[in-house]
């Protein structure tokens, strides 16, 4: 049999073939061995982490910061702008219902202006048809009077007439007369 430069048959994690009794990782003859390459690779690790990743997740950090505070500091403008256009367009619109109400009046007061113009229009040429009417009343009362009159005296001329008597026009005229005034 030859001695290969690692005698695999004096360690207790390998059997006289060869193969590892167990896991490796856990043989106590490794374990000086192993732990040196643990330490060194955590010390590569370490400065891996602190001189290029570290700095570079510190540097992405402060930016997102250095982002959300201007964000944030941009918000509170635009706020403040908002406010003061709400502010604006408060006023504006009260300015606008003020203006609203103030040609509602003027319009209000024009109206009534012309419709008591029109009202005292419209009361004189009632007034007028009124004494038109009256008048015509007045004539239509006493041509109905005449006509009255000279139908009594055709009628009590002919009555006189049916009952056998005879009276002249100016008798019947003054009897129709007389009747008439009461």
């Amino acid at each position: 049999m030859a001695i290969d430069k690692y005698d695999t048959v004096t360690s207790s994690c390998v059997d006289a073939g060869g193969s590892a009794l167990g896991m490796p990782q856990l043989c106590a003859d490794w374990m000086p061995n192993q732990i040196f390459w643990l330490v060194i690779t955590l010390i590569a690790i370490f400065f891996v982490m602190s001189r290029i990743a570290l700095p570079r997740i510190a540097a992405v950090l402060a930016e997102r910061s250095g982002t959300i505070t201007n964000d944030l500091a941009a918000a509170e403008e635009l706020k403040n702008k908002a406010a003061e256009a709400e502010a604006a367009y408060d006023q504006a619109l009260l300015d606008a219902r003020a203006e609203a109400q103030k040609i509602v009046a003027e319009a209000k007061a024009e109206i009534q202006t012309e419709l008591d113009v029109e009202l005292q229009k419209a009361d004189a040429q009632i007034a007028a048809k009124t004494a038109e009417s009256e008048a015509a009343i007045g004539e239509i009362r006493a041509g109905a009077l005449d006509s009255v009159k000279a139908v009594a005296k055709d009628t009590a001329k002919e009555l006189v007439a049916a009952m056998g008597g005879s009276a002249d026009a100016k008798t019947i005229t003054a009897a129709v007369t007389s009747r008439m005034k009461g």
